[in-house]
């Protein structure tokens, strides 16, 4: 047998469809343009990346989107008067803080500064809470797409054993606790396991879900996977580079071997990744709607 390949790339395909039939009705229908804002501190190449693609995305969706890129000895004062400036702003809807940082910039207290309202990337305590808790808030991206991933493959979630790999507040902590949710893709039964889980493959094998977000190279192995297990690899790992010089990736799953055992596995790259800015997307049009007073 070997599995299903669920593809973040036509879900997310799928999505940003939707999103741009949707921006479309609220600039006619309302006069209200969804508005992104992307800070850059330094010049970091990954970093530059992920906002160049954001960036993008967000200008092909209809968003009124904003790139402001900052040196990298801003001070902290001037970027939290940014922010604070950012949070003024009536066309800005969504404020997305590029991380990493620059060491002298605490990160916490960055992305405390954010007002809730325009956090789009679901990190403030505010919007945590609220998801913990099952209220109307900002998931944070990467679970949401997972989240999206399942519902639209037709995975089974309810009564199904989750466990989830990896207890990271970004994916591990919120994907573990939206699963046990009464929700879409919820009413699991969540198992998660970490650095210290004693026997990690006794939990693994028990898993009609794997969710797996370790930030190790093929840490999870075929003999780890249950028969006909969904599997959810999370893990972009740069492992070599071809002769050409682009990153070979991989997940944390050993793919190749996992995939003849799983009913449904996603690829990386091509896999999660690609959710992540969608729902992103998804996001900034909620908090536009939510400040229009139309949601």
């Amino acid at each position: 047998m070997t599995a299903k390949i669920i593809s973040g790339v036509e879900i997310a395909k799928q999505i940003r469809e939707e999103l741009k039939a949707e921006v479309a009705g609220l600039k006619e229908q309302h006069g209200v343009t969804p508005g992104l804002v992307t800070i850059l501190v330094g010049e970091n190449p990954a970093s530059v990346s992920y906002v160049t693609a954001k960036q993008k995305t967000a200008h092909e969706l209809g968003f009124h989107s904003v790139q402001d890129n900052q040196p990298e000895d801003i001070t902290e004062e001037a970027l939290l008067a940014l922010i604070d400036k950012y949070n003024k702003d009536p066309a800005i809807h969504g404020i997305l803080v590029q991380l990493p940082l620059p060491k002298h910039i605490n990160e916490t207290k960055v992305l405390y500064a954010i007002d809730p309202d325009k956090d789009v990337d679901g990190f403030h305590p505010v919007n945590v809470g609220k998801m913990v808790i099952g209220e109307q808030c900002f998931l944070p991206c990467t679970p949401h797409g997972i989240l999206e991933m399942l519902e639209r493959s037709g995975v089974e979630t309810s009564g199904a054993e989750a466990v989830v790999v990896g207890r990271s507040n970004i994916v591990g902590k919120p994907i573990a606790n939206l699963m046990l949710q009464k929700r879409a893709a919820g009413n699991a039964t969540v198992t998660v396991c970490h650095t210290r889980t004693r026997d990690m493959a006794f939990h693994t094998r028990r898993a009609d879900i794997l969710v797996v977000a370790a930030g190790r190279p093929k840490v999870i192995t075929a003999d780890m996977v249950k028969e006909g297990a969904v599997v959810i690899d999370v893990g972009v790992n740069r492992i070599g580079k071809t002769p050409e010089g682009k990153a070979i990736l991989c997940g944390d799953v050993d793919f190749e071997a996992v995939k003849e055992k799983a009913a449904a596995i996603t690829p990386v790259p091509g896999g999660v990744g690609p959710m992540t800015i969608t729902m992103l997307m998804k996001n900034t049009v909620q908090a536009a709607k939510q400040f229009a007073g139309l949601a």
